[in-house]
């Protein structure tokens, strides 16, 4: 059959039961789809015969950056700096790991458009965040066409604080400021998750949800869709550590923005520009094969009520 629906990820679509069966899968490969789908996450082991090296090295590239003294067993883990944005843009092995194109190559084949990946987060210990979704964060128009992959870079322990899911929660509302009667646009929060909280834990209380904690092994990585509840359980022990790396993906021929501070159906979206970490160049927000204008700031005043007078153009 040919897809009718080619603005939804195949592994999300309705059709998906007759749709992989044109996907050309590995028997693994259809694992992963299948959990995909029914799940909202997947679990595999990093396909790179060099990753526990890359693991290490990054552990002691990065450590010193976290404030923490990581060769006393006794100090608290949790007292320093939680994470490293956008390591990829000076160590080689969190580049690497987030361009692997085994996995780059497994989820355009899942989502059925090319994936590339636009930002790296590196942990020394857990979260500990109450769940969330990342689609108030990081969307597209299509929906749905962006994923996480979070990495274990050692075992982690149920007193470290282990990621947690809750199975199948990708198949309830995607929530926007539409659905909670909030206006987005030029807003501003601590924490793009907080307007969304109580309805995330309204959805788990009707469906009787229950988060399930990922107690990986070392090199193991989860795959979740972009409307999977996920978070960092309570870390019960603070002389752990829990090594970890997430790197965000997007999808080509997407438009991409931050819901939590856009309105949708005002036109008003904080469009995203993200930068490939594959070849660090600039991607172009596209509808349909057609490019967007980039996104330009939005003047205000004097200055920005000419410019829209004369049409957009510079004054």
């Amino acid at each position: 059959m040919n897809n009718p629906f080619p603005g939804v990820p195949l592994i999300e679509s309705p059709l998906f039961p007759r749709l992989r069966e044109q996907m050309d899968l590995t028997p693994e490969e259809a694992r992963i789809a299948t959990d995909l789908h029914d799940r909202g996450y997947a679990v595999l082991d990093f396909p790179d015969p060099e990753i526990d090296a890359r693991m290490e090295r990054i552990k002691a590239q990065l450590g010193p950056r976290y404030g923490i003294d990581f060769a006393d067993p006794g100090s608290d883990k949790t007292a320093g700096e939680r994470r490293v944005q956008d390591a990829w843009k000076f160590d080689d092995d969190v580049r690497a790991i987030a361009a692997n194109q085994v996995l780059l190559d497994l989820l355009t084949k899942l989502y059925g458009r090319a994936a590339f990946p636009f930002q790296t987060l590196n942990f020394p210990v857990g979260t500990q965040q109450e769940a969330h979704t990342d689609a108030v964060h990081f969307s597209s128009m299509p929906e749905r066409f962006m994923c996480g992959v979070w990495l274990a870079m050692e075992d982690i322990a149920p007193e470290a604080g282990p990621v947690f899911y809750i199975p199948g929660s990708h198949k309830w509302p995607q929530l926007s400021n539409a659905m909670i009667a909030r206006r987005g646009y030029g807003s501003a929060l601590n924490s793009a998750q907080d307007p969304f909280a109580a309805g995330w834990r309204a959805l788990g209380e009707v469906h009787g949800a229950a988060e399930e904690p990922f107690l990986a092994r070392k090199g193991q990585a989860l795959i979740w869709t972009a409307n999977l509840l996920h978070g960092g359980s309570r870390q019960t022990d603070p002389h752990l550590t829990r090594w970890s790396q997430v790197t965000h993906y997007y999808f080509e021929d997407c438009i991409w923005y931050t819901p939590a501070f856009s309105d949708e159906a005002l036109g008003r979206l904080q469009m995203r520009e993200p930068v490939s970490i594959v070849d660090g160049r600039k991607r172009t927000n596209s509808w349909l094969g057609e490019e967007l204008a980039p996104v330009r700031p939005r003047r205000r005043g004097m200055l920005g009520r000419m410019a829209r007078l004369a049409g957009g153009k510079a004054v």
